[in-house]
C-alpha cells in the first residue's frame, strides 16, 4: 500500500509471490507481477506456477530467471510463447553473455544482476558499472526493442540516477525496500533524482 501511495510519475511494479497475487493485485493503482512462472498448462504439474492461474489471480507481468531461481533459456523461451501478447516479462541475467542470449528471445526487459551483489550493501552501479553499460550495449546490439534494467544492491536515488546514466531505463530491487525501516521513505528517495 505504501508503494501505491508514493506520488511519482515513475513506473513502479510490485513483484510478488504467487501466494500474494490475489491480495496485492486488489490494491487500486498498483501494477502487480509474479516473481516466477513455469511453462506448463493446467493439469499434472504439482508444484509448478502455471501462467493461466497467475493471470487469473491478477498478475499482469512476470520476472523469470532471477539469480535466486535460475532456469534454462529453453524454459524462458517456452514460457514467453505461452503468455498473451503484450504481457511484460523481465528476464534476469547474471552477466553480459546471459543478457545477450536472453535478448535473442525478445523479452520486454532484461535486468542484469550480478548474483554476488544481490541483497548486499554495494550497488552494482558503483561496484561494477561496466557490467551495466556493457549489458545495455550488448542487448541493444542484439535487440534494440528490449529495455534494460539493473539490480543488485540498489538502495537509493543516487543508485537509480547512476543506473540511468549508465544507459538503463530503471532498476530491479527488493531488499533495499523490503528490509527498510521506512519503505515509503525509501521508495520516495529511489525516484527523487529522476
Amino acid at each position: 500500500q505504501q508503494m501505491a501511495a508514493t506520488n511519482t510519475n515513475a513506473r513502479m511494479v510490485a513483484v510478488v509471490s504467487a501466494f500474494d497475487l490475489s491480495n496485492i493485485s486488489s490494491i487500486s493503482g498498483l501494477e502487480v507481477w509474479s516473481q516466477h512462472l513455469d511453462p506448463v498448462g493446467q493439469g499434472s504439474h504439482t508444484g509448478w506456477l502455471e501462467p493461466e492461474t497467475a493471470l487469473a489471480r491478477g498478475a499482469v507481468g512476470t520476472i523469470i530467471n532471477h539469480a535466486e531461481h535460475k532456469v534454462s533459456i529453453e524454459h524462458v523461451s517456452k514460457l514467453m510463447k505461452m503468455l498473451p501478447d503484450g504481457f511484460p516479462i523481465c528476464a534476469c541475467a547474471a552477466d553480459v553473455e546471459e543478457a545477450r542470449a536472453l535478448a535473442e528471445l525478445g523479452p520486454t526487459f532484461i535486468a542484469v544482476e550480478p548474483p554476488e551483489l544481490i541483497g548486499g550493501d554495494l550497488s552494482v552501479t558503483s561496484a561494477d558499472p561496466a557490467i551495466v553499460s556493457n549489458t545495455v550495449a550488448a542487448v541493444k546490439e542484439v535487440n534494440p526493442n528490449v529495455r534494460v534494467l539493473c539490480g543488485a544492491g540498489v538502495k537509493n536515488g543516487a543508485d537509480v540516477a547512476m543506473a540511468i546514466e549508465l544507459g538503463t531505463e530503471g532498476v530491479l530491487l527488493a531488499s533495499g525496500v523490503t528490509k527498510a525501516e521506512n519503505p515509503a521513505a525509501v521508495l520516495a528517495d529511489l525516484v527523487s533524482q529522476i
